[in-house]
């Protein structure tokens, strides 16, 4: 019993593990596409690259249709578990992005304009890329049919 208790306590059981990857890319990627949303319709490109502007980012046009393509598609397909190792590295690096070029001087707190978000988001989006998307996504049906083939093709 008490190993049982100590391998839980390592990592949460299979179906479990499944449940929470899905909850965590859903939440996620819906606060992903709102902040993409709101960059690319809410306040429209032109407004978001100014603000990219006036932050002093570099490569401000280019560095705003990045963001906001990540955080949009990226959330999406978050939501969906398509390539989210790849999705996490990039959403990651777009928050590592924002956390050193904007926020890292206002401290810790959003509310101070801080890097709180950036970085959770940040440590989120590794974590589903070390992780996986689990079985309740499109990764894994993909990746269901291709270990099919393979076995079928032996």
């Amino acid at each position: 019993m008490y190993r049982k208790v100590l391998l839980m306590i390592r990592r949460l059981p299979g179906p479990a593990q499944d449940v929470a990857l899905l909850l965590a890319r859903l939440v996620l990627g819906v606060v992903l596409i709102a902040h993409g949303w709101q960059k690319l319709v809410v306040k429209g490109m032109d407004a978001s690259i100014e603000g990219f502007v006036r932050m002093g980012i570099p490569a401000a046009p280019a560095s705003a249709v990045f963001a906001t393509a990540v955080e949009l598609l990226g959330g999406v397909l978050l939501v969906a578990g398509a390539a989210t190792a790849l999705v996490g590295v990039l959403v990651a690096l777009d928050m590592l992005g924002a956390a050193l070029l904007v926020h890292i001087g206002a401290g810790v707190f959003v509310s101070n304009g801080g890097w709180e978000l950036v970085g959770a988001i940040g440590a989120a989006a590794l974590a589903l890329a070390a992780a996986g998307a689990g079985r309740l996504s499109v990764d894994h049906a993909v990746s269901g049919r291709r270990r099919a083939a393979t076995v079928s093709a032996d």
